[in-house]
Order: structure tokens, then C-alpha cells, then sequence
């Protein structure tokens, strides 16, 4: 049966709507924190409150596309399988129907609407233990079904069973997969290994306890089918990037590098990563939490992910552009029904990944000169050694200071450095940059106490308006150059500021009027600065920016200028940004490796 993405998406929705679902769509790709994950990486994540009980506001009877991430294993990307982002079909019973239902609805779906032999499929259920019967009453009913008695396999806890690990009072029970031959046409097949697994329904009977598992009065069903699996199932395909997904993507890559998905190799190697890292890009920064890069939390997988991507673009040949018109083909030809959103944020989702891969162009510049130097002088040492003692074991390793220098000074990330140095047989010592980095921790936190006391030196009205424009250029420094650029410390006295913050070059002439232009246009808008008390956690989860995070109690201050400014600090501030007058910075200069200094006046 040959299917599209977007036929498989409504066939699987239609179906459970048909029997009494409700589509809850998808939700935030970024955990809720109730899962103790940055992202969803389950259909059924996101259920977990409604499965352990809370009420759903649509029903007892849901079904959606939900989207997830997954980077644990994103060195496998660039295979015919692996993707970081992915989709999972699922539909939910929370306390009505369970397991004569759902059997003979998931046995329908495959023989009816996706055509599947009977006689073929094959399907498996817990085989029981000392804490859990075996769950015959599973194995009855699809044999009742039509599937053949020699098809149901019993397997042991590992293999088909659910529950949260050392979570006591939680619902938990077997679950009952599906199998289907790779090569229906293959006489006697030997599972599983012949056999592509579909999908599986997992049956919540039971509560955990201290010393087993008690039946729970009401039960729940959890279905999960793989989105992607299924569509490459379907169509009858080896390769996951084959299918209707990937169509149009790696057609703009070859119509861009000149060069063929088939040709193998690097090449195929190169548009697979291309397309899953632009993918997976696109989808973090359009999400409703919009997720965009920098050196901390999902925004550092984002970048890890997207710089990774412009990597594979250098070695296919094309430029970094090749990442805005793949994902364009993406929010047009595949997501944009689905994901609406992706439509709407379309010129801010293109917008933020050129920021990103014009930062990284300029990063790769410097850095990989950087990085070669630190190589060269290995292969010297190397070379050197072995001309003197034969016995020599050649080095092999790239220091943790040196990889933490290419981290702070050029913005590496230490899995760049890691990635380029297997590719030319060489390791990085990551115990030695996790020390680098804790020593400059701890030296930045000396200076930063120091510093806090918010750079101040009176609390005259001028010297008030400076302390607010540090916060006017802070967020404009954040917003022209990189959302990365920290404070790390001010200085402030009637006449003057000075502001120093994190970054690995000098600023342009341009840029410098960027971000003169920028604060003085909030300025102009004469916005409310508005104060607020609150707890550290509400401030973090509000976004605001705690600049020396360490000196902050259980209660901070916060201060907010619009949308545009959120930082927690002790104060004072003008009233109004548009009392400060005229912002112009006077000079720009380095003051230590990696952190710039800039000087600047209010007229």
C-alpha cells in the first residue's frame, strides 16, 4: 500500500474520531518539567498527569499526532533509520474502554484501512511472573480476532511491559505489540527477526506498590505507533528518508549541491543530517514555547544541533543558506497543516536560523585556525618524539584546556571539537575541560561578586539612568549580536558606563551603531519600567535574566521593560526609559580574552 505522510496523518486520526476520540493535537515539543525531560520523547508524555488521574478537559477518549526529540543518539543520524526529530500516532483510553476494544480496533486498523495480511501478523504479550499473571485474556482476544495461535508470542517483563521505574503508586501493566513481516512475501520468516514492530497498546491494570502490583479500579489503554516507521512500513521502504517527507528536501539539496541523494556515500551521509537537523530546527524555534539557540538548556541542543547541520552543508558543498530553503520546503509542502504555527512564525523561524548560521560562519572562520594550530602542534610533537625515541606512543588527545579555550574564546562547543577531532583519529579530554571550565566558573564568580555591588558607585538620578541603560544594552547586545552575550560587570558613575560582556571578537562599526540605534529607539518609546517581587524560580521560569545568578536568595527583584528587557537585579531604576536622553557609546574595546568592554554616554 503506497501512502503520503499526509494520508497516513488523516487516516490515523479519522479512525479513532470515528469511535468516539477527540484530536487534542500536538503540544510543546519542550517538557513540562512533570517528566523530568527537556523534551517529549513519547506520544504519551505529555499524558502523564491525565494517566495518573487528572480529569482531561476533552474526555476519556483521546487520539493526536504528537511531535518528540530525541538527540541520545544523534550520531547515528546520517543512517537510513535515525532521526533527532520524530512523530508518534496515538490514542488514549483514561478509565473507559480497554482490552476487547482496543485489540479489536488496532486489529481493524491494520487489516482494514492499511490492508495487512491476518495471517501474517503477529503479536506479543507478557508472559507473567511472580508479581503479574500472564495476560491471557490479551492473547484470547486477537486469537479471536483472526490472528494465528502461533503468531502470539508471551515475553518477558522487559520486553512487554510498562511502568514508571521506582515510582511507587503509579499505574503500570503489560503491553501487547505488533509485528508485521519485513518481506511479506518471505516463506516462514523467524521472529523477530524478519519482523518490523508497528506499534503497541499498553494496558494500565495495575497499581505498583512497595511489594508488587494491586489491580487498579479504573484502567487506562496508551497506544504509541511510530509516525515515520509506519510511513516507511507502508511504502515498503529500506531507506526512512525515502518517503514523501524528505521528498522535496533533498530535491533542493541536489538542485543546490549539483550533486545525487543516490550517488552514496558522504553525499547521502551529508543531505540525510541536512535534512533532520534543518527539521528538527525549524520545528524547536516555530514550537508555541519557541526554543532558540544558545549555550544553555534546549536552546544549546538547538544550536549543537543546527551548527552540526551547517557543518554537513560546508561538506556538501553548499552554503549555510541551503538550511532557510530546506526548511521553507518543509513549512510548505509537509508541516504547515499539520503545524500552523510553523506557517505564521514562517519569516521569524527562517530570520533566527540565518542569525545563527551567519554567527557560526563567522565562529568557524576564527576557530578552526584556532583548532588546526592546537592539531599541528600535536602532529609536530608527534613527529619530533618519534625522531627521538622510537618507543613512543604518539599523542592522540587534545587537552581540556585547549578544547575549553576553543569553547570560551571562539564559541566551540565541546562536541564540535569532539566531532572534528574522531574525524581526523584523535579524542578530547573531556575531564580536563570539565575542570577548564568549573576553574573559570569559579574565578568569574569572584570577579562577578565584586562586580555586583549591579556596578554602582552613587545613587544620584544620572547615575540611576545609567544602571537602567545597562539593561537597555544588555538586551540590545543579546538581540544585535548574540542572545549568548552575558554580563560580566559594569561600572558606573555620574558622567559615565561601562559594561562588559561575553563575546569572542570585536564588534563591527556597523554593529556598534546597531545597538546604539536599537536602545535609543526603546528610549524613544518611553516604555514603563515596571518592578516586581517574586520567588527565583518564577523569575527563571518567566525568563528573566539573573546576571550573577550566585548572589540571588529564595525572593529576587525584578525588573521589566517591556518585552524587551527581564532582569533580576537589586535596583534602583528611572521610572520611564524615555528620562534617559540620548544613548551613544563612545568606545569599544577588549578587556579580557573573550569579554569586550564597552563605553558609553547618555547626552
Amino acid at each position: 500500500m503506497k501512502i503520503t505522510g499526509k494520508e497516513l496523518r488523516q487516516k490515523w486520526l479519522e479512525y479513532y474520531k470515528a469511535r468516539g476520540h477527540v484530536d487534542i493535537g500536538a503540544v510543546s515539543l519542550i517538557g513540562d518539567g512533570t517528566t523530568g525531560v527537556m523534551f517529549n520523547v513519547a506520544g504519551m508524555q505529555p499524558l502523564m498527569p491525565y494517566l495518573l488521574g487528572k480529569p482531561h478537559p476533552a474526555g476519556k477518549r483521546l487520539c493526536n499526532v504528537q511531535g518528540c526529540i530525541r538527540t541520545v543518539d544523534i550520531d547515528s543520524v546520517g543512517d537510513a533509520s535515525h532521526f533527532t526529530f520524530f512523530e508518534m500516532m496515538g490514542n488514549w483510553s483514561l478509565g473507559d474502554y480497554f482490552k476487547k476494544e482496543k485489540t479489536a480496533w488496532t486489529f481493524g486498523l491494520l487489516t482494514e484501512v492499511f490492508g495487512l495480511d491476518k495471517n501474517k501478523l503477529c503479536t506479543t504479550v507478557f508472559e507473567g511472573n511472580s508479581s503479574a499473571p500472564r495476560d491471557e485474556e490479551t492473547a484470547a482476544l486477537v486469537v479471536g480476532l483472526g490472528i494465528l495461535p502461533e503468531h502470539v508470542y508471551y515475553l518477558p517483563k522487559e520486553d512487554n511491559w510498562w511502568e514508571l521505574e521506582g515510582t511507587v503508586g503509579t499505574p503500570c501493566g503489560p503491553d501487547n505489540e505488533w509485528f508485521y513481516p519485513l518481506d511479506p512475501e518471505k516463506k516462514n520468516p523467524v521472529f523477530p527477526d524478519d519482523y518490523v514492530e508497528i506499534g503497541n497498546d499498553v494496558y494500565m491494570q495495575y497499581k505498583k506498590t512497595e511489594t508488587g502490583y494491586e489491580p487498579l479500579s479504573s484502567k487506562n489503554v496508551d497506544t504509541g505507533f511510530g509516525f515515520d516507521r509506519m510511513l516507511l512500513f507502508l511504502n515498503g521502504l529500506s531507506d526512512a528518508y525515502k518517503t514523501d517527507l524528505f521528498e522535496g528536501a533533498l530535491r533542493t539539496l541536489e538542485a543546490l549541491s549539483g550533486k545525487k541523494y543516490d550517488d552514496g556515500g558522504e553525499t547521502q551521509r551529508a543531505m540525510r543530517i541536512i535534512c533532520d537537523h534543518t527539521r528538527t530546527s525549524l520545528m524547536l524555534i516555530g514550537d508555541r514555547q519557541g526554543v532558540l539557540p544558545s549555550n544553555v538548556g534546549a536552546g544549546y541542543i538547538l544550536r549543537r544541533i543546527m551548527r552540526r547541520a551547517i557543518r554537513w552543508c560546508r561538506k556538501l558543498g553548499v552554503s549555510s543558506g541551503a538550511m532557510t530553503e530546506v526548511a521553507k520546503v518543509f513549512i510548505h509542502e509537509v508541516y504547515g497543516e499539520a503545524y500552523p504555527l510553523l506557517v505564521e512564525k514562517e519569516e521569524y523561524i527562517l530570520s533566527e536560523m540565518k542569525k545563527e548560521a551567519d554567527r557560526f560562519e563567522a565562529t568557524l572562520a576564527s576557530g578552526m585556525k584556532e583548532y588546526e594550530k592546537c592539531v599541528n602542534g600535536i602532529a609536530r610533537k608527534n613527529e619530533f618524539m618519534a625522531k627521538s625515541d622510537p618507543s613512543y606512543v604518539p599523542e592522540t588527545v587534545i587537552g581540556g584546556k585547549a578544547a575549553f579555550r576553543l569553547f570560551d574564546t571562539y564559541g566551540f562547543p565541546l562536541e564540535l571539537t569532539e566531532e572534528l577531532a574522531e574525524e581526523q583519529g584523535l579524542t578530547v579530554d573531556r575531564e580536563g575541560f570539565e575542570a577548564a571550565f568549573k576553574e573559570h566558573r569559579e574565578k568569574s564568580r569572584v570577579i562577578q561578586k565584586g562586580e555586583a555591588k549591579g556596578g554602582l558607585e552613587s545613587h544620584s538620578e544620572m547615575a540611576v539612568k545609567y544602571h537602567t541603560a545597562t539593561h537597555l544594552l544588555n538586551a540590545a547586545l543579546k538581540q544585535i549580536l548574540s542572545p549568548d552575550c552575558n554580563q560580566k560587570g559594569s561600572n558606573i558613575t555620574d558622567e559615565r558606563m561601562r559594561f562588559d560582556f561575553n563575546f569572542p571578537r570585536p564588534m563591527t562599526e556597523e554593529e556598534i551603531r546597531a545597538v546604539e540605534a536599537l536602545v535609543n529607539a526603546k528610549i524613544e518609546e518611553d516604555i514603563p519600567v515596571v518592578y516586581k517581587e517574586m520567588s527565583l524560580e518564577e523569575a527563571r521560569a518567566e525568563h528573566f535574566v539573573g546576571v550573577f545568578d550566585s548572589k540571588y536568595g529564595d525572593v529576587v527583584k525584578t525588573y521589566s521593560i517591556g518585552d524587551f528587557s527581564k532582569e533580576m537585579c537589586g535596583g534602583p531604576h528611572v521610572e520611564r526609559t524615555g528620562v534617559l536622553g540620548h544613548f551613544k557609546i563612545q568606545k569599544e574595546q577588549s578587556s579580557s580574552a573573550g569579554i569586550r568592554r564597552i563605553k558609553a554616554i547618555l547626552e
